[in-house]
C-alpha cells in the first residue's frame, strides 16, 4: 500500500530541528514517509550526534546547501538570513523534482518551519500542499502579527526599532514584553542587523498566512489568548509528550549518557539540572559566578557545559571548583535532555527558556529557574514565571551579572517552596491531556493527517 510522502524542512537551529523531527516521528507512526531536509552543515552535525536507537527507517535524512561557505559562522543570523533564501529555494525545487522523478511515492505535502518561509513559496509554486510549522510559542507569532499595529501606535518604527523602552501586553493573561526584548531587537549585531532581521521576519509572517495549515508545538490550554490572536494557528503539542521513551533526535552534539547512571545514584527531587541550549554564550566572569553559585547551593547538580558556551570552557572553571564539587556535581558536554528531565532525581531546570526546552520541562512537571539569552526566550520566561507560575526569574546586579548569592537564593526558593512543584505537575497533566486520545492537540493532529491524505487541497477548518 502506498504511503503518503511528506517533505519536512526545519530552520537550521537545534530548537527547530528537534520538534520537527518529533512531528516527523509521529507522522511515521501514522503510516507516512518523511524526507527530512536539513542544510548540509546541520545535517552533518545531526548525523554525527545521532544515537543508534533513532527509529528513522521511514525518515530519510537529506541535505541541501545553505549558501554559506564552509568556514563561515552559522551563528551569524544576518549572513544566514541573506544566503538561505537566495540559494535554498532552487535547491529545494530540484530535490522535490528528483524525488518525484525516481520515487514511487511522490511528495504530497511540504511541512516547513515558519522561519524558512521560502519553502512554503516553493510548495505553492509546485502546487503541493503546504503546512507551516511554528516551533515557538503561539505568543511569539501573535507579536509578529501585531507589528503593523505597533508601527501605527508608534511603539516601533517601520524598521522595527523600538521608539522608547516600554512594556506591552498583547492581551490579558499573556506575557508582558519589554520593547527592548522584541524578538528581532535582542539578537545583538547593532541596528543595521536588527533592521535586516526585522524585514526577514515580516516575510515569515506573510508566508505562514498563505500556508494551507499553520500548526504549532504548543497546547491551547497553555496560551489560550495567544491562539485567539492568531486565528489560523492550531495546536498539536507538546509533541514530546507523545514520546515518553525520550528517544529524541536532532541534537547537534553527542550525548553523554553517563549522566543518567549518575542521576540514578541521586536522591529523588534533589538535582539541579543546568542547560542553556545550543546558542547561549556567557562571559568568563559570569561563567565563574554561575559555577560558584551552584557550589554555594550545596545541592547536587548536573551542568551541561558546551565547549563553546564561554571562551575555553574547560579552563574557565574557578580554581579548585571541580575538586570541591566532585562528590555532588557532574559536568557534561551534552545531555539526553528528555531522559534527564523525566528522571525522578531532578528537582528543577535551570534553563535559557527556548520554547523546545520549555515544552520538555513542562511535559515532565519540572519547575524552572529562568536565564533567557535572546529571541523569543523572554516571552517564554514570562509564561513560566508570570502566567503559569512554575518558575522564578533572576535579578541582575548593577553590572548586569547574576551573582552567586542570587543563584543560591532562587534555587532555595524554587526547590524549597512546594507550590512550584505542585503547579508544574498540574501543567504536566495539562500537557498529557492535550495529546492523549480525544485531547485538543490530538484532535487537531488527526484532522491534519486526514487533510494530508485527502486528494483535494484545502485549508484548515
Amino acid at each position: 500500500m502506498s504511503r503518503p510522502h511528506i517533505l519536512a524542512i526545519p530552520y537550521p537551529a537545534q530548537g527547530h530541528v528537534i520538534p520537527l523531527l518529533e512531528l516527523s516521528q509521529c507522522l511515521v507512526k501514522h503510516g507516512f514517509r518523511v524526507t527530512f531536509v536539513n542544510t548540509d552543515h546541520t545535517h552533518n552535525r545531526v548525523i554525527n550526534a545521532l544515537q543508534e536507537n533513532f527509529t528513522g527507517d521511514e525518515i530519510h535524512l537529506v541535505s541541501i546547501p545553505d549558501g554559506m561557505e564552509p568556514w563561515e559562522d552559522r551563528n551569524d543570523f544576518a549572513r544566514l538570513s541573506e544566503t538561505m533564501p537566495e540559494v535554498m529555494p532552487g535547491e529545494l525545487e530540484k530535490l522535490i523534482e528528483e524525488i518525484n522523478r525516481v520515487e514511487e511515492e511522490k511528495i504530497v505535502c511540504v511541512i516547513a518551519d515558519g522561519n524558512v518561509e521560502f519553502a512554503i513559496r516553493v510548495a505553492e509554486k509546485m502546487k503541493i500542499k503546504k503546512a507551516a510549522f511554528w516551533s515557538l510559542a503561539a505568543a511569539s507569532l501573535a507579536l509578529l502579527y501585531n507589528v503593523p499595529k505597533m508601527i501605527d501606535e508608534g511603539i516601533i518604527d517601520s524598521d522595527g526599532t523600538p521608539i522608547k523602552k516600554q512594556i506591552i501586553q498583547l492581551a490579558h493573561n499573556m506575557p508582558e514584553i519589554d520593547s527592548t526584548n522584541f524578538l528581532w531587537a535582542n539578537l545583538g549585531g547593532g541596528l543595521a542587523f536588527q533592521k535586516k532581521i526585522f524585514h526577514r521576519i515580516e516575510k515569515f509572517t506573510e508566508a505562514v498566512k498563505v500556508a494551507d495549515w499553520l500548526i504549532c508545538n504548543s497546547a491551547s490550554d497553555f496560551e489560550p489568548e495567544a491562539f485567539n490572536l492568531v486565528p489560523n494557528i492550531l495546536p498539536i503539542g507538546p509533541l514530546l509528550a507523545n514520546n515518553r521513551q525520550g528517544n529524541s533526535a536532532g541534537y547537534f552534539w553527542q550525548e553523554d549518557s553517563t549522566c543518567l547512571k549518575w542521576l540514578d545514584q541521586q536522591q529523588p527531587n534533589s538535582v539541579i539540572y543546568v542547560a542553556f541550549g545550543s546558542f547561549t554564550v556567557i562571559d568568563k566572569i559570569q561563567f565563574q559566578e554561575l559555577a560558584l553559585g551552584l557550589e554555594l547551593t550545596n545541592r547536587p547538580f548536573l551542568w551541561v557545559v558546551r565547549p563553546n558556551i564561554t571562551d575555553d570552557a574547560n579552563q574557565a572553571y574557578p580554581e579548585g571548583f571541580q575538586d570541591r564539587v566532585a562528590n555532588r556535581g557532574k559536568m557534561v558536554g551534552w545531555a539526553p535532555q528528555q531522559k534527564v528531565l523525566s528522571h525522578p532525581s531532578i528537582a528543577c531546570f535551570f534553563s535559557h527558556c527556548g520554547w523546545n526546552s520549555t515544552m520538555e520541562g513542562v511535559s515532565n512537571g519540572v519547575p524552572f529557574l529562568c536565564w533567557p539569552y535572546f529571541g523569543d526566550q523572554f516571552i517564554d520566561e514570562s509564561y513560566i514565571c508570570d502566567i503559569w507560575k512554575v518558575g522564578l526569574k533572576f535579578t541582575r546586579d548593577e553590572s548586569g551579572s547574576i551573582t552567586r548569592e542570587e543563584i543560591k537564593t532562587k534555587v532555595d526558593q524554587v526547590v524549597g517552596v512546594e507550590d512550584f512543584k505542585a503547579r508544574a505537575l498540574e501543567l504536566k497533566e495539562t500537557a498529557l491531556k492535550s495529546v492523549k486520545d480525544g485531547g485538543h492537540s490530538d484532535k487537531t493532529f488527526k484532522k491534519f493527517i486526514e487533510w494530508i491524505r485527502s486528494p483535494e487541497p484545502g485549508h484548515a477548518c
